[in-house]
């Protein structure tokens, strides 16, 4: 069988978009002569389409979406489409709505698969909108009989969760037993440093279980903080891929699954180049999709500013990025000079905007109510906000977007201004820990010195006051990075970290640190995520709390 593999970049709410997007692909399939074309999970709508599934309009044009599939599907009697999309469920005191694969062929719906296991964990909240399907079928197509399932329906395999089956229900055994010949997954599954291995050996575990093909279809592009990855696959009998599609970019390409037969093992892209490419698409999409063609970045001289800056402009073009370097009393002159040095390097416009002069007029204008109290980090709060209100004013005048620059250690501890350095509409590397942050910059220097050394191997400072460095208010970044590895990503309690070794002074101020600043990170900037436990809409921590 010719099968097509629709791997593309949808917007979440665009229904004429994508079926824009639908339409292209299916006019190249039909030229290849394919007799199926297989797009991604929810692609109608984009996943994850979110509370748009609970206003009647917006399923009320998703009805008329899949109408106009099935007007397309007629112009293409011999190709079948699978296409993923919310319908109408029927059970009694449900949620209204299915998460559903149909099957589409000269003008008829020939089958429907809704998603049976339901994710309701980290990002994924599918029970506050969807029901389960109530039955599984395999469905019979082209000489096939075709197991579709969509996305977490491959993951309950109790080889990667002993102990725990996650559901009572396993939809690809029940696929296999009622006769399925070639298994298809579609996918909207995000990315994560740690998600490409986990990913493969559950679909080829799967494959090799039942001797079965997998052809497993993955969403790609930036839709918000979520970045889809893509990366889909052909996986063989054995468990080998047999086909493959890369990582971060849209492609549309027919294979024939009678002539595939050269199988090969996965190759583990490096993490370091994952985060690389993910975060430039999780740029450029999230400007694109939300009418943006510029971004301002302020530069400190450091090494965060410059590997956000480095990143944007890959994704955006040199043309389309701004740098702006605002010295204050306490910066160096080489920090400026790096600064320039980085936007000549990068071909970017830069500008220099002293901020002594507005920040010694607030001190002014502040005086009488400090009432002569000794200077602390109220002073040096007040400059990293002259520079978030500056970096504002420029995207209100001139339409940039600015790009906010803390990382992911940074904004665990509270070490950021509120209103000032976290001002912005993007967090960019707001999920890279500091140790990350250098291994980015270093990948970004592989061929050529784009990042001057001078900012890699300087000592990390917000330069808000005389000889200030990062490691005066907290504990060495490997260290701490390490500590929020345990804390954060793999859950551990306090006395688990300090078992591993560490202080225990340290582990406690991390901890209450890393609480006593929810309250800051709840008006962050959007950021991208990348590892498995980012700050946003994966983790869902009370403010107002004691529990430390």
């Amino acid at each position: 069988m010719k099968i097509t593999i629709a791997q593309l970049d949808p917007t979440v709410g665009d229904i004429e978009g994508n079926l824009s997007l639908m339409s292209t692909a299916i006019e190249k399939a039909s030229k290849d002569l394919s007799d199926l074309i297989v797009f991604s999970e929810l692609f109608l709508t984009a996943y994850p389409p979110r509370d748009l599934l609970e206003f009647s309009w917006f399923i009320d044009k998703v009805n008329t979406g899949i109408d106009r599939i099935l007007e397309i599907s007629k112009s293409y009697p011999e190709l079948g489409i699978l296409i993923g999309t919310p319908t109408k469920s029927e059970m009694p005191h449900g949620r209204g709505l299915y998460n559903s694969a149909i099957l589409l062929q000269n003008g008829e719906i020939i089958h429907k698969q809704h998603k049976s296991l339901l994710p309701t964990y980290d990002i994924f909240d599918e029970v506050r909108y969807f029901d389960p399907a109530s039955e599984i079928e395999p469905v019979k197509f082209k000489g096939e009989k075709l197991g579709i399932n969509i996305c977490e329906d491959a993951w309950n395999d109790p080889v990667f969760w002993p102990g725990r089956k996650l559901y009572s229900v396993d939809p690809i055994e029940t696929l296999v037993k009622k006769g399925a010949t070639f298994l298809i997954n579609i996918s909207a599954s995000p990315f994560n440093t740690k998600k490409q291995i986990t990913r493969y050996r559950i679909i080829s575990n799967q494959a090799a279980k039942y001797s079965l093909p997998f052809l497993y279809v993955n969403q790609v592009g930036g839709n918000d903080e979520l970045i889809f990855d893509g990366r889909s696959m052909l996986i063989s009998k054995i468990g080998k891929i047999l086909y493959e599609l890369p990582s971060f970019s849209e492609d549309v390409v027919t294979i024939d699954t009678d002539e595939l037969n050269n199988e090969k093992d996965f190759q583990q892209m490096d993490d370091i180049e994952l985060v690389h490419d993910a975060l430039i698409l999780g740029i450029k999409d999230y400007l694109k999709k939300c009418g943006f063609k510029r971004a301002v970045v302020g530069l400190s001289g450091g090494i965060d500013s410059a590997v956000t800056i480095c990143l944007a402009v890959r994704a955006l073009g040199k043309e389309n990025v701004l740098g702006i370097s605002m010295p204050s009393p306490y910066s160096s002159k080489g920090s400026i000079e790096d600064s320039r040095r980085l936007s000549d390097n990068l071909g970017i416009t830069f500008k220099i905007i002293p901020i002594s002069e507005i920040y010694n007029n607030y001190l002014n204008t502040l005086l009488p109510v400090f009432n002569n109290l000794p200077p602390d980090i109220t002073e040096e709060n007040i400059q990293a906000r002259i520079r978030g209100n500056i970096l504002m004013a420029i995207s209100n005048k001139f339409g940039h977007l600015v790009l906010s620059t803390g990382n992911k250690s940074e904004l665990a501890v509270g070490y950021c201004t509120l209103y000032g350095d976290m001002s912005g509409g993007l967090a960019v590397i707001s999920d890279v820990p500091k140790t990350m942050v250098y291994k980015l910059a270093r990948f970004i220097n592989r061929n050529r010195e784009i990042i001057p050394e001078e900012i890699i191997k300087k000592a990390p400072s917000a330069e808000l006051r005389p000889e200030q460095k990062d490691e005066d208010s907290l504990p060495p970044y490997k260290i701490l990075d390490e500590i929020l590895q345990y804390f954060i990503e793999e859950g551990l309690s306090i006395e688990e970290i300090i078992n591993k070794g560490f202080d225990k002074d340290t582990v406690i101020w991390v901890a209450k640190a890393i609480a006593r600043n929810e309250y800051k990170r709840k008006q962050a900037a959007l950021g991208l995520k990348v590892t498995t436990k980012a700050f946003g809409m994966g983790r869902r921590m009370p403010i107002a709390a004691k529990y430390i």
